[in-house]
């Protein structure tokens, strides 16, 4: 059985890139810096979702 995309526990970068709206380069910038965590796993890179979401929660500017 097949899990639909937003059930996918691990999320390539073209998903990242395409969920965030920003260019493959950056995606690429972000997990090499370790802001964005994920795994290599062979010649592949993935991202969890769960920890995807759990940064992406955390990227928004402080309300003064």
């Amino acid at each position: 059985m097949q899990q639909a995309d937003s059930e996918r526990e691990w999320l390539k970068i073209r998903e990242i890139q395409e969920e965030l709206g920003i260019g493959r380069t950056k995606v690429w910038q972000l997990v090499a810096s370790g802001a964005v965590p994920a795994v290599r796993i062979g010649r592949s890179v993935r991202v969890n979702r769960r920890d995807f979401e759990e940064w992406l929660a955390h990227q928004g500017y402080a309300k003064k």
